[in-house]
């Protein structure tokens, strides 16, 4: 009976050999398991890039067509000095807004655009535009600490729009 066992286990030892791998060849294999997981990996990625330059050729290639500015006949140009002491009167945490509110109101009364009354009636009303940097000289210090005062040009065209920037060298 010992003698039967003992050549059961080494019938398994050999089969087990040859069914497991031994250490170094299991390590071998998982790495070439691992390498071949990467390389689809990347295959696939390539794949996906390669889909998107289809439907998204690259940036450098597709050029946006070249922006039109719109040139506006200026009527009248002047430029203005706006204090802006009342809007410190106002709460820190309104303090930009009223600035805002009264660079708008400054220019509507000066430049004499008038806002609609409900009796009237026309095509397209005229508007007051503050560009950006006017807009951000005055949040530059953020909603409590507007300017005191700023400097500003007021723009009028032929259709009666008056658009504000800020003045030069400002």
């Amino acid at each position: 009976m010992m003698e039967e066992e003992s050549e059961e286990e080494e019938q398994k030892t050999e089969e087990g050999e040859q069914a497991e791998p031994t250490e170094e060849s299991a390590e071998e294999t998982e790495t070439a398991e691992t390498l071949e997981k990467e390389e689809e990996a990347a295959e696939a990625i390539e794949e996906k890039v390669e889909v998107e330059e289809e439907l998204h050729p690259a940036e450098e290639e597709v050029k946006p067509p070249p922006r039109k500015e719109i040139e506006e006949e200026i009527v009248e140009e002047r430029t203005y000095t706006i204090p802006l002491g009342r809007a410190w009167i106002t709460p820190p945490n309104k303090r930009a807004p009223k600035a805002m509110r009264i660079i708008k109101d400054f220019v509507k009364r000066h430049m004499k655009l008038e806002a609609r009354r409900e009796g009237e009636e026309e095509e397209e009303p005229k508007r007051l535009i503050v560009s950006n940097d006017v807009n951000e000289r005055v949040w530059r210090r953020g909603i409590e600490k507007p300017p005191r005062k700023i400097r500003v040009r007021a723009a009028k065209d032929k259709d009666g729009n008056v658009t504000v920037y800020l003045a030069e060298g400002e």
